[in-house]
């Protein structure tokens, strides 16, 4: 509702004053991120240190403005203090994110093997030696970063000089970090009802307001889902549109039963597999030290669920292989009439991603949901799961490398952490050899 004319905006009305705001801020993030994205700046905003030796605020746009990054609407637009704040926190985000790929790509830039396509075993210790963390980095990260160092070798003729020149500015998201806000911009509070809330925020009337006066304070009733506790403390969330609605991604606090690190009897084991997804069994550590199992364990199995991912990721192969075609057999000149149906694959192409990124997220979810509810009703208090980050897709044919490529472990791993926390237990990783086996 528009506070200001007490008029019920629908939906589609609401989603278009949004995106006007996300155009706004999307510009200055775009401008904000390319004036900067360089080694020099990274690194600066890397060190935690401004020009003085003082230490930088965590907020992100808070140290972009102790370095003097500023940005500004383009002329004849008129914003407040907030949506600038909004603009840098994320610019700053994806600033200090970079330092991360850049330190990566000077690591193996500086420890170039002289066979790009399989390492020695001394060459392996000496990239993980230059990147930070490298020891526990999985091996498919610094080969995939090899691979694109070598493409852009191939392609230029020479070597990159860092990531920046490897790669350019990241794409900015179409988003409303309202975190960086305060009360003069955006507020949240809990409805009368249980299970509702109510945002209100500032939008502008027109997509180039000129005056404050373009902009109005909005209702935004929220449903909020069963998984929030009802004593949690909401926080202002980050809006984004889909499909011509507005979503609302919601970050709450409350308290959770505080992990232990040792003195556990009752643990969970879980075990990964291609077929059957995830095995577990839970155990008991008696107090003369044997170990005996609780029951027969379980099987989370999504046959067909992996039928349908791999259905998807042949027709996404087919579809970017005659994509490929139609761009060979026009040069990219836009007069032929292959360029409409390259126009319709590539859209076609972006609406099967999408399917097989839900999908991943869905049976990720799902599988990590399993697994912690598997382990509460055993009373179990820790996780033990494999730690497959070094495991790699090879030496098993193409069909099975690709199954084994395409699978979420990560996505699960870190679901369970998530979910796992939530009621007490803690999750450990092991070294996965002989965990089948035993």
């Amino acid at each position: 509702m528009d506070e200001r004319t007490d008029e019920l905006l629908s939906a589609a009305v609401l989603a278009e004053r949004v995106g006007w705001c996300v155009s706004l801020v999307s510009g200055m993030v775009s401008a904000l991120t390319v004036e900067h994205w360089n080694t020099a700046d990274v690194d600066t905003l890397a060190a935690g240190e401004d020009a003085g030796g003082r230490k930088l605020p965590s907020n992100a746009w808070m140290a972009l403005r102790r370095l003097g990054w500023t940005v500004a609407p383009p002329e004849g637009v008129k914003v407040n203090d907030r949506i600038v704040r909004v603009a840098q926190e994320q610019a700053g985000r994806a600033l200090r994110s970079a330092k991360w790929r850049a330190d990566l790509t000077a690591g193996v830039l500086t420890t170039w093997p002289g066979d790009p396509a399989r390492r020695t075993a001394d060459e392996w210790d000496a990239v993980r030696e230059a990147v930070p963390g490298g020891q526990f980095l999985p091996s498919s990260v610094i080969k995939s970063r090899t691979r694109q160092t070598a493409s852009f070798n191939a392609k230029n003729g020479r070597m990159p000089v860092d990531v920046f020149e490897l790669e350019g500015a990241p794409r900015t998201a179409r988003m409303l970090l309202l975190s960086a806000c305060d009360g003069q911009q955006a507020t949240i509070e809990r409805a009368g009802e249980a299970g509702r809330a109510l945002l209100r925020l500032q939008i502008p009337t027109r997509p180039d307001p000129a005056s404050y006066k373009d902009w109005t304070w909005v209702a935004c009733p929220i449903s909020l889902p069963p998984t929030i506790p009802a004593g949690a403390v909401l926080h202002l969330p980050t809006l984004r549109i889909h499909r011509d609605r507005v979503r609302a991604d919601l970050a709450y606090t409350h308290a959770v039963p505080r992990t232990s690190r040792t003195g556990h009897t009752i643990a969970l084991g879980v075990d990964w597999g291609l077929n059957t997804l995830l095995s577990a069994g839970a155990a008991r550590l008696h107090d003369d030290g044997q170990i005996t199992a609780l029951g027969s364990g379980g099987q989370f199995r999504a046959a067909g669920v992996l039928a349908k991912q791999h259905r998807l990721r042949r027709l996404s192969e087919h579809l970017h292989a005659k994509t490929d075609h139609y761009q060979r057999l026009t040069g990219g000149d836009k007069q032929y009439s292959l360029t409409a149906k390259h126009t319709v694959l590539s859209d076609e192409i972006r609406h099967v991603c999408d399917r097989r990124s839900h999908l991943n997220d869905a049976l990720a979810w799902a599988a990590a949901r399993w697994t912690v509810d598997q382990a509460i009703t055993a009373s179990a208090t820790v996780i033990y799961v494999e730690d497959l980050r070094s495991m790699e897709a090879r030496g098993m044919g193409r069909t099975v490398n690709t199954r084994l490529a395409q699978q979420v472990r990560g996505q699960i791993v870190d679901h369970m952490r998530r979910l796992a926390a939530e009621a007490g237990i803690a999750v450990v990783t092991v070294p996965a050899r002989n965990t089948s086996k035993h």
